[in-house]
């Protein structure tokens, strides 16, 4: 029996762990030919606030092309792992994925994607105003491949920034938004309980909740990413940053900080159960939309600066279509849809998606209009964030050792927080598994 993992096999996985959509769509309109009619598209993402919103116009896309669509959006880790061996073993399972952030390195330097500048030129496949270079070239950048090519269509600039649930609260006790990190156990202390609501809440994916604090102390992941790999988690800048962040979970965290998944800290928010957070823009903006509990609450600001500056957390993830797809210009017709100006901009205008990463939206004076928030120029943010990451410090993050970091990131800020080591002791312990790590990997330090 051959290593290459069956459609059927993965999809069986994917129904059992939960986040199956299956959109069968409108009925096809009288008239007229369906070019994708008969074709079955199965397309995956972690779930994200924009996979979900586009599962409410996948029946559209259906109704128009007469594909069939299977649509999953898992949990980040389960997602990850699974697509990561489905594109190992170059299964048929999938026709599109997304092209997670820490894996470009590997997915996209093993080749397990498949280069999209033939498609993108492909008149016959490509509308005449799709415009790539409509893209903001920091989210493409990273989805080339060693020959240049672009290996995936980016559908969002996750950049990280500081948002406030209860910004009353904090206005009240004569604090502004933080924008360094010397003012933010100020501002929490002064509002950590009040009303009840604890001050302070990140999500527990340390490996991305915690290097914006580690860079702005002065300390990095590697020595010199990407030539020199070598970790450098132990520095005394290190470790007082992982000190400081820990603190602010320890002292100003609701009980049971630690188990906070991403969703919930929005959820967390939205409700008013925790004050501060500092987060992706993505999430954090979901306070100022209708349902929320803090809608004219809320307040916003660029990630703190810390003594060695300000560095904002921006990651972007992007359609791709795996090697082993039996679908691949029906896969193009999908992703050409999803990331056409048209849809892009019905999302932002009927759902508030604002991580857009076609600059001919995100500078209409509409989305600047829109994304004031309570007084908060959000757009604003969001470019200035853009614009900082093009400096080149995420150039850590996509590196194909860079999981293997990330967990002992994640192992050593929980046993700081818990109380079971140290800052110096976890961080020096991460240092150690980290090279253990590397060197198993394959990676010359």
């Amino acid at each position: 029996m051959g290593s290459t993992i069956g459609r059927r096999q993965v999809l069986a996985a994917g129904t059992a762990a939960g986040g199956l959509l299956a959109l069968s769509g409108k009925a096809p309109a009288a008239g007229g030919t369906k070019p994708l009619k008969g074709v079955t598209l199965n397309i995956s993402c972690w779930s994200a606030p924009y996979p979900l919103l586009l599962a409410k116009y996948i029946p559209e896309f259906e109704a128009e092309t007469g594909a069939r669509v299977i649509y999953t959006t898992p949990s980040f880790p389960i997602y990850n792992q699974r697509m990561g061996l489905a594109l190992a073993t170059r299964s048929d399972a999938y026709d599109v994925v997304n092209v997670t952030f820490i894996f470009i390195g590997q997915w996209i330097g093993a080749g397990w994607v498949l280069p999209l500048d033939s498609f993108i030129a492909n008149p016959k496949l490509t509308p005449a105003d799709w415009n790539a270079a409509d893209f903001f070239p920091g989210t493409t950048t990273a989805f080339r491949n060693a020959a240049g090519q672009l290996c995936a269509i980016p559908w969002i600039a996750d950049v990280m920034m500081g948002g406030a649930a209860r910004y009353d609260l904090i206005s009240k006790a004569g604090f502004a938004m933080p924008d360094n990190f010397s003012e933010m156990p100020k501002m929490l202390a002064a509002v950590n309980g009040k009303d009840g609501v604890p001050g302070f809440l990140t999500e527990n994916h340390y490996g991305w909740t915690f290097p914006g604090y580690l860079q702005g102390f002065g300390a990095n992941i590697f020595r010199n990413p990407p030539h020199d790999l070598m970790p450098v988690l132990d520095t005394p800048a290190a470790v007082e940053a992982a000190g400081f962040f820990s603190d602010l979970l320890r002292k100003f965290g609701p009980r049971g900080a630690l188990s906070y998944t991403y969703d919930e800290v929005v959820a967390a928010l939205k409700s008013g159960t925790v004050n501060y957070a500092t987060e992706n823009e993505a999430f954090v903006t979901q306070m100022a939309q209708p349902g929320s509990k803090v809608m004219r609450t809320c307040g916003f600001s660029l990630f703190p600066a810390g003594p060695a500056g300000r560095f904002p957390q921006v990651a972007t993830h992007g359609w791709g279509i795996p090697a082993g797809s039996r679908n691949k210009d029906a896969a193009w017709q999908f992703i050409t849809w999803a990331m056409s100006r048209k849809l892009l901009l019905r999302m932002f205008r009927e759902h508030g998606w604002s991580s857009v990463t076609r600059r001919s939206i995100v500078e209409l004076p509409e989305f600047r209009s829109k994304l004031t928030l309570n007084g908060f120029d959000v757009a604003k943010m969001y470019l200035d964030t853009v614009d900082l990451a093009a400096k080149g410090y995420m150039a850590y993050r996509t590196v194909p050792p860079y999981p293997e970091v990330d967990r002992q990131i994640d192992i050593a800020i929980q046993g700081i927080v818990s109380g079971e080591k140290t800052a110096q002791q976890a961080m020096a312990a991460a240092q150690r598994n980290s090279i253990v790590q590397l060197r198993r990997a394959g990676v010359k330090l």
